[in-house]
Parts: C-alpha cells; structure tokens; sequence
C-alpha cells in the first residue's frame, strides 16, 4: 500500500462511501461534513487528487452521470437529470479496482470507527 496522508485517506473514504466527486465539493462535504465554507482549501484536496491518481487509485469518471448521484450533497436528493453529452463544471473522480480494495480498508478501519 501506498504510503497515504490523512487528507488522501479521507478523500479515498469519501469516494468509497459517497461514490464520484469533484475536488471543489469534496473540500467542503468531506466525509458527509456540512458548510459552505471549505474544510480544506481546494488546492490541496486537488494536488492530493491528482496525488492519488499518479499511485493508481484513482481515475478520472468516465460513466454517464445521469441518474446516478452526483455529490455528497444531498445523495438522496441530488440526481443529475440533465443532457449526459453536457460537460459539468470539474472532474469527478471515482475509484479504481486497487483504490476501491485500499479506501474500503481505511473506511472501515479508521474511518467509521471515529
């Protein structure tokens, strides 16, 4: 296993529990947390993205996002309803096979037992 900071293991739990997500949205909804102001500025939560996808464990989506969730904001409420040939505004990453083994790990071991 790569060797991981905190804020790389929060972002790989993230995307473990809430599915693809922006770096702009994680920084303020990491890990279900509320507010608009960021927890982490934005920069870092997109160096530590882009981080993580050099390592292999992440990868840029390439899925339709149509009806599926699109953020932590809400996921039971927030569907993207709208044309899937419409680029969105940022990158949504999602898991790959090895980041999903890693973040599922840290989820369930350091995560949900805070």
């Amino acid at each position: 296993m790569p060797e991981l900071n905190d804020l790389e293991k929060r972002i790989l739990a993230h995307i473990y529990k809430y599915g693809p997500d922006t770096p702009w949205l994680m920084s303020r909804r990491l890990l279900g947390r509320a507010g608009w102001s960021p927890l982490v500025p934005p920069e870092e939560v997109e160096a530590a993205c882009q981080h993580l996808e050099a390592a292999g464990l992440l990868q840029r989506f390439r899925g339709n996002l149509k009806g599926r969730v699109t953020s932590s904001l809400k996921p039971w409420l927030k569907v993207k309803q709208k044309n899937p040939e419409h680029k969105g505004r940022g990158v949504y990453y999602e898991l790959t096979r090895e980041g999903r083994r890693i973040a599922g790990d840290i989820y369930k071991n350091e995560i949900r037992n805070r």
